[in-house]
């Protein structure tokens, strides 16, 4: 039994290493950085609040994966949103809140670096536009620019 549970722990400890850094992919943008994975998280965090975003959420594996013996890259998703937004967003399509908040997600690099990467809201928000018509796309493509500027203070 202990056997099977530590190759299964080496195995997935194998598999998070190489599963490589995030790359661009159709609907996000990613931002690889120079700054230390912890600095980038901070600077995240400091950036949505100057955008009017409040950090509305926090999850990442790496400390309870450490608390167990298996070392992983630092990651962390920030969830991102406002109830100027939510009250908006929900006078629109009562569906699209399930997409609140909208996240970033910081990831270690090898070197010690850190890429912010995210799901555009546009992106994120697509299926609901329909529902929400005009306004939701408008909405969206706020969140987009608030977003973009996130990204911009917290590379500097």
């Amino acid at each position: 039994m202990y056997a099977k549970r530590l190759t299964a722990a080496l195995i997935l400890a194998t598999s998070a290493a190489s599963a490589g850094s995030i790359t661009p992919r159709d609907g996000w943008a990613v931002h690889e950085t120079s700054k230390p994975y912890a600095q980038l998280i901070d600077d995240v965090k400091a950036a949505a609040k100057a955008e009017g975003l409040g950090v509305v959420t926090q999850a990442g594996p790496t400390q309870a994966a450490a608390a167990r013996g298996i070392t992983i890259p630092g990651n962390r998703v920030i969830g991102l949103f406002n109830n100027d937004f939510a009250v908006k967003i929900l006078a629109l399509s009562t569906a699209a809140m399930i997409e609140a908040p909208v996240r970033m997600y910081v990831t270690e690099e090898a070197d010690g670096s850190a890429t912010l990467s995210y799901k555009l809201p546009t992106h994120v928000l697509a299926p609901y536009a329909e529902e929400g018509g005009a306004g939701l796309a408008a909405l969206a493509g706020q969140l987009d620019r608030r977003f973009a500027l996130i990204a911009e203070r917290a590379q500097k």
